[in-house]
């Protein structure tokens, strides 16, 4: 295997979470059983067979390696990809796409999807996405991945299994749509992103960004430009219901200890233990 990046991993129940993120350096993440990415700030060449991405904002921390990844994925015969992003980014990135085409002499086949806050997205038979406005100094979005099954209707259960059987090929619909939420991903957002999507608090696993933990730097000008501080955080505790909770994104003015102590100092039972630092 060709390790040409920095990835880590985690596992969560039957999720493996797999990635990277720093502040202005690079940010790229993919759950390989559910077959979808978030972000290319850079893009390992292990993470090249997931078909499936979703692009937060167009930052070139979180979009740069776009070509590349579709680039490796022709070279290597596999399907064009689809890739979802913020509407505001489609045409620019297409432009990109055909002039990088030009200078390299070789196709870049894609889909390039546009999405907004609101909109619903079909990954397969089992799982679905929503997409969630953000607050950042472009346009941006969070998502969330949900996991769907049926379930028989309350005046159904009890009944023998012929008789649904029956009710079935009848026509009638016995069964209804549960949806759990899997996985949240906040991209670079104040915290006012993560509060307009309640199912990022229910989630799962959450993935967030933390870009500030120091006390000395100002939450006021933070949340201006887009960004979250570790108190952001603190006010929200109750809020939480994730049995995961992934901060990361963390600003190269801090080194990885110094995360820690101001984390560890603010939060010591690390929102009951279901706190992770992603460094």
């Amino acid at each position: 295997m060709i390790k040409n990046l920095p990835v880590k991993t985690l596992v969560h129940k039957d999720l493996t979470i797999e990635g990277y993120s720093r502040a202005a350096v690079q940010t790229y993440w993919r759950i390989p059983e559910m077959k979808i990415g978030f972000d290319f700030g850079a893009q390992p060449w292990s993470f090249m067979g997931t078909p499936t991405w979703f692009v937060s904002h167009a930052h070139m921390d979180h979009l740069i390696a776009l070509p590349v990844y579709v680039a490796r994925r022709r070279m290597m015969k596999m399907t064009p990809p689809t890739i979802y992003m913020p509407q505001p980014v489609v045409e620019p990135m297409e432009r990109v796409l055909r002039l990088l085409s030009r200078v390299d002499r070789g196709r870049l086949p894609c889909e390039l999807k546009p999405v907004a806050g609101g909109d619903e997205i079909e990954l397969s038979r089992e799982h679905v996405a929503t997409v969630s406005a953000t607050t950042h100094t472009v346009p941006s979005l969070g998502f969330v991945v949900w996991q769907r099954r049926r379930k028989l209707k309350p005046e159904y259960q009890g009944l023998e299994g012929r008789r649904i059987r029956d009710l079935r090929l009848g026509g009638v619909e016995v069964t209804n749509e549960v949806r759990l939420p899997r996985v949240a991903y906040l991209g670079d957002s104040s915290p006012e992103g993560l509060d307009a999507c309640p199912a990022m608090y229910q989630a799962e696993v959450l993935i967030t960004e933390l870009t500030f933990v120091s006390p000395r730097h100002r939450k006021e000008k933070i949340h201006k430009y887009g960004h979250m501080h570790l108190d952001d955080l603190l006010e929200r505790r109750g809020k939480f219901q994730n049995e995961l909770i992934i901060a990361s994104h963390f600003s190269t003015r801090y080194h990885p200890n110094q995360i820690r102590q101001c984390v560890a100092k603010a939060l010591p039972d690390m929102l009951d233990g279901r706190l992770h630092l992603w460094l």
